[in-house]
């Protein structure tokens, strides 16, 4: 027997997987990604700009100048930039690791100091790309109770630092928390995992679809939080990552563990398959 309570709240998630992408400063408006050199790095439409923004940006709106782990913001003169909603001339500039980042605006364009891997990088939206009005409807598996599966948590004595596989083909130093295990026919499977601050687990996982109807690197997927060691692990929210679609973004990959030996017929189907 269906339950429509379970399927709206899954049809509901899939429209907010598709808003995240199309909406103002989604990922669809992604439109640069540009790694910072140590010293002074110009930043406009210009090409010689260390920086490139949208063309029809002005050719140089400043300076971003790294010195060890602060970068510094010199806006040139005339051109009208805030950061946060207020008007700047110079500010030194906050990290998408922070709580408050600077988000940097100048009309239609946003910005935002980027740090990943101990590098930094400005990364830049552009609200009137036509990716953000052309994406297709997301492809999905028909929702399927088998893959709304009960789990325990286990949390590891001291968390493990592992090094994953990136967006940009190199290893990156993560954190696994610990590990869920969970029964599929009778079978006994376990996934690692890492703790969100509202004690949510999310889990970067393959399975025997990945390269053919998924992702080939890797999906994602976060449970509800865990409750005296036990947690739903819920397939049909499975979901590819950023770095599926959009080029600017920055990924990080299943560890080898985290490859499932059967087929995960639930969550997103990859459009590029």
């Amino acid at each position: 027997m269906k339950n429509p309570s379970y399927e709206n709240d899954i049809l509901q998630w899939h429209a907010k997987k598709y808003d995240e992408r199309v909406r103002e400063n989604g990922w669809l408006a992604l439109a640069g990604l540009f790694w910072l050199n140590p010293g002074r790095n110009l930043i406009g439409s210009n090409t010689v700009c260390e920086v490139v923004l949208p063309e029809h940006a002005p050719t140089f709106i400043g300076i971003a100048e790294l010195k060890g782990e602060t970068v510094r913001l010199q806006v040139a003169e005339g051109v009208p930039i805030r950061i946060n909603g207020r008007s700047v001339q110079k500010a030194i500039l906050k990290s998408s690791k922070e709580a408050k980042p600077s988000f940097i605006t100048w009309n239609d364009i946003r910005m935002v100091l980027h740090e990943y891997a101990g590098r930094y990088a400005i990364r830049i939206w552009d609200n009137k790309r036509e990716q953000r009005f052309t994406l297709p409807p997301l492809k999905w598996f028909p929702i399927n109770k088998q893959f709304h599966i009960p789990a325990r948590y286990t949390r590891y004595p001291t968390p493990k630092i592992t090094e994953q596989e990136d967006t940009f083909g190199g290893t990156v130093e993560d954190q696994l928390d610990g590990y869920v295990t969970f029964k599929l026919e009778g079978i006994t499977y376990k996934l690692d995992a890492t703790e969100t601050d509202d004690h949510k687990l999310f889990i970067k996982f393959r399975d025997a679809t990945s390269g053919k109807e998924t992702y080939p690197p890797s999906r994602y997927c976060y449970t509800q939080p865990v409750n005296r060691g036990r947690v739903t692990l819920d397939f049909n929210y499975a979901y590819s990552p950023p770095c599926a679609f959009t080029e600017y973004a920055t990924c990080l990959f299943a560890p080898p563990q985290n490859n499932l030996p059967f087929r995960v017929e639930a969550g997103e189907i990859y459009r590029g398959s």
